[in-house]
């Protein structure tokens, strides 16, 4: 169309006006931006937070952003710098693999990856999965995870007479925040990009807080107020990448570092909250990836063409971690950990038909963890993972069945009487199964379900730790059963006065998992400071997911989009029949009910966004007391956001209020949240 439109431009000017100039200028049209609602390809139940709706919600970082997920679960202990985990489906934050464009970010040492050094300037997406991704060509470890959280950040996308990209940006807030971060992006040439990004965080992490707690009986058992103190953070993150582009594939190689210190906030127990606990961190990686196709040709039999896929990424990490514990009253701590992790991984995929494929993939990583502690075993894990799955798919049936087989050995390089034998060679085979129907094919209602098996090995700490770790510990079980359905439908008024156009999209899943040998922690002896890691716990999880989005368009251009999510979970602990006071709990932290509201009002370059969360009533043990009980908690955040167009660049603000009731709330116990909050964002994008 564009070619037809300038010839016909050219024959209807005078033959004297032809200059090179003017063809030029006939032959360059403005660029069009073309939407259109695609088909659902994915079998699993998958929520996302991309683009312009992941930087409108009035967060710090992607913890705060999974909040808004159903069957979600953030452990938060409080401030700008408090660590920040996740667990899906009451599984554990073991359970959930999180992945860094295309790759996980592994943690041997503890299992747990701290969501909050993570900051949101740089993503593009972040989607969460119940199960695994459906896609067939990808890494062994993407099938190894009961869920799966992948982060993704921005490629480089140039216009056509701009050969960079320069964004600025400023956030300022209560608790001292002060974020300056910088992105610059630049073209090399037409298939070589280059992306470099840093950002700084400094806060104080002080604000005011209010604990009231009662006694069974409703009289008030204390009432403390006070300033959060040893709460601040001094954080630097810096990225670099170089993203290639082939003709049939691409390829990217990307560098990270992460360095912070900050204070630990301690527990507001009998009225005391100073604390001088420190921890610092230095984590830093080298990755790359690269992804290429060939085509065979048409086939004589069936549809499509026969094609062969392939992956291949590598990484190697350090990570580094220092905790201070000055406290000679207690127990004076100082230990210092060092982490070594090199992943290699493989993968093949061939589509024998338009509608059937096959892939199979391996992965092998080896970790290695060094500590200053007495007489500390320094471990090293070997791990091999090999995957083979198959998606098969015709009019409105879509299926997929994957198996994987986990190798791990564990060495020791310095033996002690607690590990004279190291962890024996496990191997492991893990299936899973996902069906996807469409039972109207002109309509995009889905009805899917899918049945998993996983585990998760015990970390160097669960296992090594020093008169604390346990050789002889198992390995945890889960299984997962899924049932779910999703609606999507789109509707045009026009011609119309006011409501031009409206979509509709409804997902909801009802699920049962089990995690059985769970892995838990029992004093030992009469010391608090003495521990044993021990396979006790058995969990059953029930529950119910749901999500609804409502998207208006009204005359004018205006928009209004609105999301809901609301989660029922009952997450029971049947580990030993003979305790009446833990069994059949509610474990600890799981509320019954929970769910989040957002809504974004936009005209034109101005936008005002609302998101409210709610937490219903918890337990912090498993023994479901009313000495054990925590009450409901809920937050109303609002955001006002400018976008100013100038010739040569953009200049985007934001004032957000967070907590506009001031809510005093924990979300773990004796951890004070923040109260009323604001935060002022400038960016300016050349």
């Amino acid at each position: 169309m564009t070619l037809l439109l300038s010839v016909w431009h050219l024959y209807a000017m005078p033959a004297d006006s032809l200059s090179i100039d003017t063809v030029a200028r006939q032959l360059t049209i403005d660029e069009v931006e073309v939407t259109a609602r695609r088909r659902m390809d994915n079998v699993m139940p998958v929520q996302r937070l991309t683009g312009e709706r992941l930087q409108q919600l009035s967060v710090q970082n992607v913890a705060d952003a999974l909040r808004y997920f159903s069957g979600v679960q953030v452990k938060d202990y409080g401030g700008v710098g408090g660590i920040k985990t996740v667990d899906i489906r009451s599984m554990g934050s073991h359970h959930l693999g999180v992945f860094y464009d295309g790759i996980e970010i592994g943690n041997a040492q503890n299992g747990t990856v701290d969501l909050g050094k993570f900051s949101m300037d740089n993503l593009e997406e972040i989607s969460l999965y119940n199960g695994q991704k459906s896609e067939l060509l990808q890494s062994a470890k993407d099938y190894g995870s009961a869920g799966t959280l992948y982060l993704r950040t921005r490629r480089p996308v140039f216009k056509t007479d701009k050969p960079y990209n320069l964004q600025v940006g400023m956030k300022a807030g209560t608790f001292g925040l002060a974020n300056p971060s910088l992105l610059y992006e630049h073209r090399l040439t037409d298939n070589l990009h280059l992306s470099a990004n840093a950002e700084y965080t400094y806060a104080t992490g002080r604000y005011h807080f209010r604990i009231h707690k009662m006694n069974p009986d409703h009289t008030v058992a204390w009432d403390t107020t006070g300033i959060r103190q040893n709460g601040d953070v001094q954080s630097f993150r810096a990225e670099a990448g170089l993203f290639g582009y082939l003709p049939s594939g691409k390829w990217h190689i990307k560098g990270y570092y992460y360095q912070s210190e900050k204070g630990i906030p301690r527990a507001i127990i009998r009225n005391v909250w100073t604390s001088a606990q420190r921890q610092w961190d230095r984590n830093s990686f080298v990755q790359g990836s690269y992804q290429d196709e060939r085509d065979f040709g048409a086939r004589h039999i069936g549809n499509g063409h026969r094609t062969l896929r392939w992956l291949a990424s590598a990484k190697y990490s350090n990570d580094y971690m220092r905790y201070l514990n000055p406290d000679t009253t207690l127990m004076y701590i100082d230990n210092k950990f060092t982490q070594h992790e090199v992943y290699l991984t493989g993968s093949l995929q061939y589509d024998i038909f338009s509608w059937w494929g096959v892939s199979v993939c391996g992965d092998y990583q080896f970790n290695s963890l060094y500590a200053s502690l007495v007489n500390f075993p320094y471990p090293r894990r070997h791990t091999g993972l090999v995957a083979a799955a198959t998606a098969w798919h015709y009019k409105w049936i879509r299926a997929q069945a994957s198996v994987l087989s986990s190798s791990v050995k564990d060495e020791i390089r310095r033996s002690t009487q607690q590990t004279q034998h190291a962890a024996e060679r496990l191997q492991r085979f893990t299936p899973a199964v996902f069906f996807s129907y469409q039972p109207l094919l002109k309509e995009e209602l889905y009805v899917r379900a899918f049945y998993k098996k996983i585990f998760r090995m015990p970390t160097f700490n669960d296992l090594y730790y020093t008169d604390v770790g346990n050789i002889s510990l198992k390995p945890e079980d889960a299984t997962q059963y899924d049932a779910g359905i999703e609606y999507t439908k789109a509707f045009d008024f026009k011609p119309a006065n006011i409501l031009e156009g409206l979509q509709v999209h409804l997902k909801a899943d009802a699920y049962f998992n089990q995690v059985n040998n769970k892995i838990v922690a029992i004093p030992k002896g009469n010391s608090q400071y003495r521990w044993q890691m021990m396979n006790l716990g058995y969990v059953e999880i029930t529950g119910v997911d749901a999500n609804a989005g409502l998207t208006f368009l009204f005359a004018h251009d205006v928009k209004l989009d609105v999301q809901m999510t609301y989660t029922f979970q009952r997450a029971r602990d049947l580990t030993d029949p003979k305790d009446e006071l833990t069994y059949g709990g509610q474990i600890a932290y799981i509320p019954l009910h929970s769910g989040s509201v957002t809504g974004c009002i936009s005209w034109r370059d101005w936008a005002l966004n609302y998101s409210f969360i709610y937490v219903g009533e918890r337990y912090h043990n498993s023994a479901n007391i009313p000495m054990n009980y925590e009450p409901s908690w809920y937050t109303h955040d609002l955001a006002l956001s400018k976008l100013f167009r100038f010739q040569k660049w953009n200049l985007s603000t934001s004032v957000e209020v967070n907590n506009m009731l001031n809510q005093q709330y924990d979300i773990i116990l004796n951890y004070p949240m923040p109260g009323l909050n604001g935060k002022v964002v400038l960016k300016a994008m050349f």
